[in-house]
């Protein structure tokens, strides 16, 4: 089943300006995609597109077969219902002002879900590793893994379909990104990833499925395994000779 489709997507942000250029991409359930590609190469902004923050200039973004319209309330309702993200920075994506269960449970109550916020909140909680009275205390109190960890829970606490994790390890050290690579390859037994990164050998460990953007354009695409194999752009072959891979997993 195709959860999520960009359809002959182009986007800019002014005249002259061209992002995506004419980006096509299929994510089917339970098969996890990686999104790969240099700063600059259009990542950040393919990103914005499927999360539903801007319209592409041409092209449609589908939801298991619906055009994303912005404009439908109710339908970026179930939308946001469906796909939650989680977000490089742990030290930034968390309010610290509120408290880690405040943070969790904001889902539960914007998107309306019907949930029961104290047991949706302990379940999330228990899933990512964390003891439940982590719900009472405050960001500034857990480190860096563990702040990504609430992070991961808020993501999932809604029970969506999809989440879109974008450079998820970046900020973390090495032994840490072990760990919640770990958590991300248990999690996407129950629900369908999409990993941004500029890193081959992360999206390698989680990822069934890889494109390969570069410079608004996707050069490469298909099964990770036969990308990983048989590189056919020069572009890709580059990346995989610049990237380290993580010792733990060689």
């Amino acid at each position: 089943m195709t959860l999520l489709e960009m359809k002959n997507v182009t986007f800019g942000y002014g005249r002259g300006q061209r992002v995506l250029d004419d980006v096509s991409l299929k994510l089917e359930a339970g098969r996890n995609l990686g999104i790969v590609g240099e700063s600059g190469s259009g990542k950040t902004t393919m990103l914005r597109l499927l999360l539903g923050l801007a319209s592409p200039v041409a092209g449609e973004i589908a939801l298991k077969g619906r055009a994303v319209d912005l404009a439908n309330r109710g339908f970026m309702r179930d939308f946001r219902r469906s796909m939650q993200a989680v977000f490089q920075d742990p030290y930034s994506s968390l309010d610290p002002r509120q408290s880690v269960f405040d943070i969790i449970a904001e889902p539960i109550w914007s998107l309306k879900t019907g949930l029961d916020p104290k047991q949706a909140v302990a379940e999330a909680l228990a899933s990512v590793g964390l003891p439940a009275d982590a719900a009472s205390r405050y960001p500034h109190e857990f480190s860096g893994g563990q702040r990504q960890r609430i992070a991961i829970a808020r993501a999932i606490v809604s029970r969506p379909e999809i989440i879109l994790a974008d450079e998820v390890v970046s900020a973390l050290d090495l032994s840490t990104r072990v760990r919640i690579v770990e958590l991300l390859k248990e999690l996407s037994n129950t629900v369908t990833l999409v990993l941004v990164s500029h890193d081959i050998s992360l999206v390698a460990l989680l990822c069934e499925e890889l494109v390969i953007l570069e410079r608004g354009r996707i050069v490469e695409s298909g099964p990770m395994r036969e990308i990983l194999a048989n590189p056919q752009n020069a572009y890709t072959r580059k990346l995989l000779a610049s990237t380290p891979r993580f010792p733990e997993y060689d």
